[in-house]
């Protein structure tokens, strides 16, 4: 969240800026002093008030724009890591910008090579910087987009359509100021089915090694 603004009534008073708000979700991914941004809440909050009919916007319209803006930001980082490179490892903390966070975006990436493209979009902060690594590590351009594009989809769309229909259909039943708690377990839930298939290939792999 953003220190000082309530989310949700940002998005319910927004009107027609409301198209404007898949910028932060750029910004959040593609600039490094976008990583305090809410991206998560953002998706989940707007998707559950137009479910609410609190917000009346086209929602395939909305989901598309957040899908397109993570796509430009995840590539945006990846240039920017791709052409200052380790420069980055050697700049100096600042208010906006700590060492840690390149770091901390390294080793995940280090963990979990090619996917930890697609598992970044749910994880704040590493979701900024992972795709900076990612090109500072040089990975095929093809191969990141790839990634990048499965990512973002089921980052935006699926959370963002997951609040648009889980409160459109128990709205009735769920107070809008609790929409932010509902988001963890969704988002936890997602990252466990998007990481199953890479843990079973790996339990699969040391199966076959001990044989």
């Amino acid at each position: 969240m953003i220190p000082g603004v309530n989310l949700t009534e940002l998005i319910r008073n927004a009107g027609p800026l409301i198209y404007l708000l898949p910028l932060i979700i750029f910004s959040e991914t593609g600039l490094m002093i976008g990583f305090f941004l809410p991206g998560d809440s953002l998706l989940f909050t707007a998707g559950a008030l137009i479910g609410l009919k609190l917000v009346d916007v086209n929602i395939i319209v909305l989901c598309l724009l957040f899908f397109l803006c993570a796509i430009c930001g995840n590539t945006t980082g990846y240039l920017i890591g791709r052409h200052f490179g380790r420069k980055l490892f050697t700049k100096k903390d600042s208010k906006v910008f700590k060492q840690k966070y390149i770091l901390q975006a390294e080793g995940f990436y280090e963990q979990h090579g090619g996917i930890a493209v697609i598992l970044a979009q749910f994880m704040p902060i590493i979701r900024t910087f992972c795709p900076i690594v990612t090109g500072i590590s040089k990975m095929n351009y093809k191969k990141f987009i790839a990634f990048n594009i499965i990512g973002a989809f089921f980052w935006t769309i699926c959370i963002t359509l997951i609040g648009y229909f889980i409160f459109g259909a128990f709205g009735n039943v769920i107070n809008p100021e609790d929409i932010d708690k509902f988001l963890l377990p969704i988002i936890i839930l997602i990252v466990f089915i998007s990481v199953l298939p890479a843990g079973l290939k790996v339990i699969h792999h040391k199966i076959l090694q001990k044989k």
